[in-house]
């Protein structure tokens, strides 16, 4: 019988507090198959990785290791914004892949990352039918923009959206107990360029139980000046103070973003960043109102202390039926997430096409958000809250997170020349 093919992972653009969580998952089933898998090489800090032959021999790390990434946030081998063209224009680059995995016998691909990512696993599933080259290509879900369609939400959201949840919540409560004599206002911003889900969790803060004013800031919604001065003297008149969470997307009528520096990202995004310190100074110069303002920024997709138990076993399933899906024979899938039940919770594995997914972004829908265009529906609220149940602490020692650091033993070089990107 022949070798099994070797499998390539890579994680690729922003991580999150459970993208180990599915490279766990991913790892530990292809242990279980030794007879249809051999080695998984790693990519170091992503996709990179693969071009320069820069690969990780994740099989010189123990069982324990390897399971400890499950409770690990960040991205254990490392990730990148690096978009591969199509072959058409860079077919350099593919060529390269090719003589990398022909090297090292790798059959299948693992990228496990977002809208981008899907993109670039179905370019290189296509591999085998363009280049003559055996390539079975799977995208594993992660994003906390929540943005992928088809599946029902995407690993990393629901931590985030705990977060924020949380942390809206906690700083509100900060904020009443001084408004009376000093801050009134306390403005959060949050990630998510198109997409509003990461602000929208700020409305889970607010409940029947326990009602706090919350107004949330959506991509989805254009910031109308007047309208949202309006609500935020309102809440203020009515309860003392407010807390406002603010997308970093949020555009004027203009469409330009209200945090618009001029910038581009690695690929092609406008760099955005700053758009609470906007908020707050409008609410100065149109209410005189004291404030705060905090930028979640890392800290809100790096917070694993918090992550929600729904996401960590979403994410970890995901790894795991992404080898599922391999050793089925499929090629340019992606598992997905699908909601059978939403009060109980239920949910189950399904298959995208990545034809479906790539290039695609899920927005929120118009009933999710309240029709002032500042809050969140019920319909949303049970769309969200399931997300965030559960708690799955790491362990700890001295007083923090006890979280593991690989090896990250690299595999010994087979082509003799360099790549440079």
């Amino acid at each position: 019988m022949s070798e099994p093919k070797n499998a390539f992972y890579a994680q690729s653009g922003g991580v999150t507090a459970v993208i180990n969580a599915s490279a766990c998952g991913l790892i530990e089933t292809a242990r279980r198959h030794p007879d249809k898998i051999g080695k998984v090489y790693a990519g170091r800090d992503g996709i990179i990785g693969a071009l320069t032959e820069d690969l990780i021999d994740t099989s010189q790390e123990s069982t324990a290791a390897i399971g400890a990434l499950r409770y690990t946030p960040s991205g254990a081998f490392g990730s990148c914004r690096y978009k591969l063209k199509s072959l058409k224009q860079n077919r350099r680059e593919y060529k390269r892949l090719i003589e990398v995995f022909s090297a090292h016998n790798i059959g299948y691909f693992f990228y496990n990352g977002g809208g981008d990512s899907a993109d670039t696993c179905l370019k290189i599933s296509q591999l085998s039918q363009t280049m003559g080259y055996p390539l079975q290509a799977v995208h594993v879900p992660k994003t906390v923009d929540n943005d992928l369609p088809v599946t029902d939400n995407c690993p990393g959201f629901g931590s985030v959206a705990k977060y924020i949840a949380v942390s809206t919540r906690e700083a509100s409560m900060d904020v009443a107990s001084m408004s009376r004599t000093s801050t009134k206002v306390f403005v959060l911003e949050v990630m998510g360029r198109h997409a509003g889900w990461i602000a929208a969790a700020g409305g889970l803060a607010s409940s029947k139980d326990f009602d706090i004013p919350v107004l949330i800031l959506f991509p989805e919604v254009v910031f109308d000046r007047e309208h949202f001065i309006q609500a935020v003297k309102e809440k203020v008149a009515k309860y003392g103070y407010v807390s406002i969470v603010v997308s970093e997307g949020v555009s004027g009528a203009d469409g330009r973003f209200l945090a618009d520096q001029g910038l581009v990202d690695a690929f092609g995004h406008a760099q955005l960043g700053g758009v609470a310190p906007v908020v707050a100074n409008i609410i100065k110069q149109d209410l005189g109102l004291k404030y705060h303002w905090a930028v979640a920024d890392y800290l809100q997709r790096a917070a694993r202390h918090v992550a929600s138990k729904t996401d960590v076993e979403q994410a970890y399933a995901m790894g795991c039926a992404a080898v599922d899906l391999v050793i089925a024979g499929k090629n340019a899938v992606m598992p997905a997430i699908i909601r059978t039940s939403s009060n109980p919770y239920r949910w189950q594995v399904g298959e995208a096409a990545l034809s479906a997914v790539a290039n695609v972004e899920k927005k929120m829908p118009a009933d999710f958000i309240t029709e002032d265009g500042l809050g969140i529906t019920e319909a949303c609220r049970e769309y969200l809250e399931p997300l965030i149940f559960g708690e799955d602490y790491p362990p700890y020692h001295n007083g923090l997170p006890s979280y593991v650091q690989l090896q990250n033993i690299a595999v010994e070089k087979k082509l003799q020349d360099g790549f440079v990107l």
